[in-house]
């Protein structure tokens, strides 16, 4: 049945007050963000069927995903999650799911931090394009200018290493150079100067070789380069202007936080709360941020492109751009439906996918986080202005199929006929 004129009015006054109630709201409050509305100027008339179908929309994605969550808790397939969803300028969805530590009253929640690996080399990536358009630093500028003991072979090929290479894992070193040395502790000095007893397997440029030892040394280029630690350039740069009021990246903050979530490893038939430990620290570039759903839910937002007062979005789109090739079909994400093909760019990986038979191909910018415990995945599509992040706080399969099964869920809401909607959300 369709709505009536007072139920149309109503909603939209109500809709309008949660929009200037939340415009006031303080952006250290605890209470989840429950919605984001469709901007509006004054001189525009309101459109009721977009906003209903706006709140429509919003509510059955919250259902679905939030009923996706818990019947994964339910199994035992996950301890806890933080989601979440935006669209445009509007956070869709934003929420936690189950506990943040196993066997407490502790709930995830919106606000609940994570650990999150190497989705902290998408900020990498995105901060160097910044200091590009700068002038503060050089795509082709060679590592060793910043590290005079490094050394990847020759002398001709360590000064062909950049910090194109070093943010692509196109410098040629074998897969996971050393990553154990980050994993001890060993500082990025040291670490750079134990190059020099790795043979290459590529000339720079030319072979994806994952590497986390070898990013993180861009962390160090970029402090030289503005003179400041990089934790204070992302606060300045990202996490402050953009509200992160969680985002945090050293393990004596982290320590003392209230709502942080513990990583889990399997016990038995359940699991069991590990600590948190202190690795990838000494290496923030390549996986030592942590942050909550919200804070990155607004991340996504930024990085479609709504906040060009603090990057143009031209300087914004170069951390996506294709470097390298990913061969192969081995990896989780060469298996998803319609997956066409996969690149590296600036800590981004970038795939082209089908979403059918005879459909156009479309993009995704993704990578995938693993540490302490902890596996996250956190993906954008451009064409769609839509961004899905997912935090969890133990090592699951789900992981490796999240991405695609949300991108369904919400895709079927959003192709969802008004018909469909009429019967199935309004009524008198």
């Amino acid at each position: 049945m369709r709505p009536s004129k007072s139920l149309w009015q109503f909603l939209i006054v109500l809709l309008l007050m949660v929009g200037l109630v939340m415009s006031g709201n303080n952006p250290d409050s605890r209470e989840p963000v429950k919605e984001v509305a469709i901007s509006k100027t004054h001189k525009e008339p309101i459109n009721t069927e977009e906003l209903l179908r706006y709140s429509w929309q919003r509510e059955e994605i919250s259902r679905a995903i939030t009923a996706y969550f818990e019947r994964a808790v339910a199994t035992g397939k996950i301890v806890g999650a933080g989601v979440s969803i935006v669209r445009g300028d509007s956070i869709l969805y934003s929420e936690g799911i189950g506990e943040s530590e196993v066997g407490t009253d502790q709930k995830v929640d919106a606000h609940t931090i994570f650990r999150l690996g190497s989705l902290s080399k998408g900020f990498t990536g995105v901060l160097a394009a910044k200091l590009v358009e700068e002038g503060k630093l050089g795509w082709n500028d060679e590592v060793r200018e910043y590290f005079p003991s490094f050394r990847l072979g020759t002398s001709a090929n360590t000064d062909q290493v950049t910090l194109k290479n070093v943010l692509s894992h196109t410098s040629g070193a074998p897969y996971h150079s050393f990553t154990n040395l980050v994993e001890a502790g060993l500082s990025l000095d040291q670490i750079a100067g134990r190059f020099k007893e790795v043979k290459p397997i590529s000339a720079p440029g030319t072979l994806y070789s994952y590497q986390n030892a070898l990013f993180a040394l861009s962390g160090a280029m970029m402090q030289q380069a503005t003179g400041e630690d990089m934790a204070i350039t992302l606060k300045n740069t990202f996490f402050d202007p953009l509200g992160m009021c969680s985002a945090v990246t050293d393990h004596e903050t982290m320590q003392t936080m209230q709502n942080v979530a513990f990583p889990h490893v399997k016990w038995r038939r359940g699991w069991r709360v590990k600590k948190l430990n202190d690795h990838y620290y000494n290496a923030l570039a390549a996986g030592g941020i942590n942050a909550s759903t919200l804070d990155m839910a607004k991340w996504m937002r930024f990085l479609l492109g709504h906040h060009s007062e603090i990057m143009d979005k031209s300087a914004l789109n170069e951390a996506f751009q294709p470097v390298v090739e990913i061969k192969g079909r081995s990896k989780y994400y060469q298996r998803w439906p319609g997956h066409i093909s996969s690149h590296y760019g600036y800590g981004w990986r970038i795939h082209k996918f089908r979403e059918g038979f005879g459909q156009e191909i479309r993009t995704m910018w993704h990578h995938g986080g693993s540490v302490n415990n902890f596996r996250n995945e956190i993906a954008l599509y451009p064409e769609d202005d839509l961004g899905i992040c997912v935090l969890l706080n133990s090592p699951s399969r789900i992981a490796s199929h999240v991405i695609p099964d949300l991108y369904q869920i919400i895709t079927e809401v959003l192709q969802s006929e008004p018909v469909e909607m009429a019967a199935t959300h309004f009524h008198e």
